[in-house]
């Protein structure tokens, strides 16, 4: 590999540093222009754009679809009020107990329905 990747080397430093090698580097550009805008080249483009679509699309979808899956479950599970609870089986789930003195304040002030005033210092 050592000896092969010299020998390119060499060879793109006398096409890109030469006068010769430069006009030669011009003509390369400009053929391998016309060879990729002629038509039986971008009809190969166009169909393996379209492959790669076709075999992605499926799974974008997946990955769409389970990213919404995950997001609407921390929604709901961020906004569900534990009294307004339903499980899976239609029965209500009891309110958890609400902290007490010793509880966390900070809970305490911002759960729902609680309306004593300011948490306590």
């Amino acid at each position: 590999m050592g000896k092969l990747g010299f020998l390119a080397g060499m060879a793109a430093g006398y096409v890109l540093g030469a006068k010769a090698g430069t006009q030669r580097y011009e003509q390369i550009r400009r053929t391998s222009g016309r060879i990729w805008r002629s038509d039986p080249v971008q009809k190969q483009v166009a169909t393996a754009k379209e492959t790669a679509r076709t075999k992605a699309a499926p799974v974008v979808a997946d990955l769409v679809a389970d990213a919404a899956r995950a997001t609407g479950e921390k929604l709901r599970q961020g906004r569900t009020i534990a009294s307004e609870a339903i499980g899976h089986d239609g029965s209500r789930t009891p309110p958890p107990a609400t902290p007490g003195p010793a509880g966390d304040p900070w809970a305490a002030a911002t759960s729902p329905g609680v309306s004593d005033g300011p948490p306590a210092r």
